[in-house]
């Protein structure tokens, strides 16, 4: 059975209560939940982890080093300011997939166009809301 950590980075344990016009009114849990009904399906045992802190997300990355087959990561603004989290995704030896709900590029702040993870991940999904998560999955 393959084992995947699915990080969420800060404010995304927000979801269903802020900007629900840009991601919805499904809840962090609800997200999970419809993740892993869809991970069993295909022998995937996911584990979730949400912080708004960076530091706990880096030590998440690497006390599973080795332990896991893959991560799907959504960062939140992390994505769009932490070199610490670029490097600490490139320090280990799993595979990870960068998925946002909505399209970074299509946001109206500027600085959300440019992911300082992108160039260290497998790939990205985005703008396809919770279904990126799915997709992720499909693909990790």
């Amino acid at each position: 059975m393959k084992k995947i950590l699915v990080i969420n980075g800060p404010n995304l344990n927000m979801l269903g209560k802020r900007e629900k016009n840009i991601y919805g009114d499904k809840t962090l849990e609800k997200i999970n939940a419809s993740l892993n009904v869809l991970a069993k399906s295909k022998n995937i045992d996911l584990e979730f982890f949400q912080s708004n802190h960076e530091g706990e997300i880096i030590d998440k990355i690497h006390n599973l080093n080795n332990k896991i087959d893959g991560c799907i990561i959504n960062a939140g603004a992390l994505t769009h300011s932490s070199t610490a989290l670029h490097d600490a995704i490139k320090s280990v030896e799993f595979p990870f997939i960068e998925v946002h709900m909505s399209n970074i590029y299509a946001r109206k702040e500027s600085w959300r166009h440019t992911s300082l993870i992108s160039p260290v991940v497998v790939g990205t999904i985005q703008g396809f809301g919770e279904d990126s998560y799915k997709v992720a999955l499909d693909l990790i």
